[in-house]
């Protein structure tokens, strides 16, 4: 794949995300809470908080997709923060079986972005040549 369509994949992809992210979660949570939703039975503070944060990642992640080199660091910074973010929910899944069932939702979706995300992201090397013309 040559870097222009990597880039052009990107910028799909970070669209995608970015309106997954800004209007897809919430759904999700009252569809599938055993995998969406870590607070059940009632308001949860923490899912509102989470959805706030998720929203706003989200309306950046489809501004950068205008210029997705010009925004690399925070490309970036959605790759290892649902990385890490996966991780702790995955440990946490399987230490209290009660939430088991994340592992096929939300720590797979976020596991599944990061691999999208940084399969086509273009490295700074790589971006500095197509930018460059080399």
């Amino acid at each position: 794949m040559t870097e222009a369509d990597r880039i052009k994949y990107l910028r799909i992809a970070l669209v995608v995300v970015g309106l997954i992210f800004l209007f897809g979660i919430w759904p999700l949570t009252i569809l599938w809470p055993s995998g969406w939703s870590w607070h059940s039975g009632g308001r949860s503070e923490y899912l509102e908080m989470i959805l706030g944060i998720y929203a706003t990642l989200g309306v950046f992640l489809m501004i950068a997709s205008r210029d997705p080199m010009a925004h690399r660091s925070l490309i970036w910074f959605t790759v290892w923060s649902s990385i890490v973010h996966g991780v702790i929910m995955s440990i946490q899944s399987v230490a209290n079986l009660e939430h088991i069932g994340h592992l096929w939702g939300d720590v797979l979706a976020l596991i599944a972005v990061a691999a999208v995300l940084a399969i086509l992201t273009p490295r700074q090397t790589a971006a500095m040549q197509s930018r460059s013309g080399a």
